[in-house]
């Protein structure tokens, strides 16, 4: 079955919501200076509202140096998702440094970025239109993939059914799509999961 990780999570409503909707992944952007991040402190109070439930916690970087996230955050996470430009040599030496899983995100446009993604050392990849747009790629891109992947990307409660049923991704991604006026939403979170985890 298709696993879903809510991402972006910034209040304790959103996280206890996503541990009770039974979600696979949280999220937490904790680099600086984009919509969704939070700091330390908000972190080590929200992780705590995760306890009881299966998601495991993925901590969401972009081009940090790589001592930020082993110093810092690395023990306290389940996953280490990159979403900036960090090449092999990075994604490698992180592995070697820690026993982390590592999500290594690929902003698609083209084949050329598939094959990209496709070669990664990572653990997993996320294939995304970007670092939150909230939109759509070319989703004919990768119809043939040939490894699993995290589907990110404009997904929401009205299309994620059909991804998974066209696509079959190892897993979904939300962030913008489950939100109203830029904050997570209970009944489109809810309704997300009941999609991804429909029969059919």
């Amino acid at each position: 079955m298709t696993k879903i990780k809510f991402c972006g999570l910034r209040r304790p409503t959103d996280v206890s919501l996503a541990r009770d909707l039974g979600a696979d992944y949280a999220g937490f952007i904790l680099s600086e200076g984009f919509k969704r991040s939070i700091g330390l402190a908000t972190f080590c109070e929200l992780k705590g509202y995760l306890t009881g439930g299966e998601a495991k916690l993925v901590g969401v970087f972009v081009d940090e140096p790589m001592d930020f996230i082993l110093g810092i955050y690395a023990g306290m996470l389940d996953m280490i998702q990159l979403h900036g430009s960090e090449d092999e040599d990075y994604i490698r030496t992180l592995k070697l440094r820690t026993d982390k899983s590592v999500i290594k995100a690929f902003k698609i446009e083209s084949e050329e970025d598939v094959k990209r993604a496709c070669e990664s050392s990572a653990d997993y990849i996320l294939l995304d239109s970007g670092t939150g747009t909230g939109k759509a790629f070319d989703w004919s891109l990768i119809k043939d993939i040939d490894r699993p992947f995290f589907l990110a990307g404009g997904l929401t409660p009205e299309n994620v059914r059909e991804a998974v049923d066209t696509l079959h991704p190892f897993a979904v991604d939300a962030s913008s799509g489950i939100e109203s006026n830029g904050k997570k939403d209970k009944t489109k979170m809810a309704d997300f999961i009941a999609a991804v985890r429909r029969e059919g």
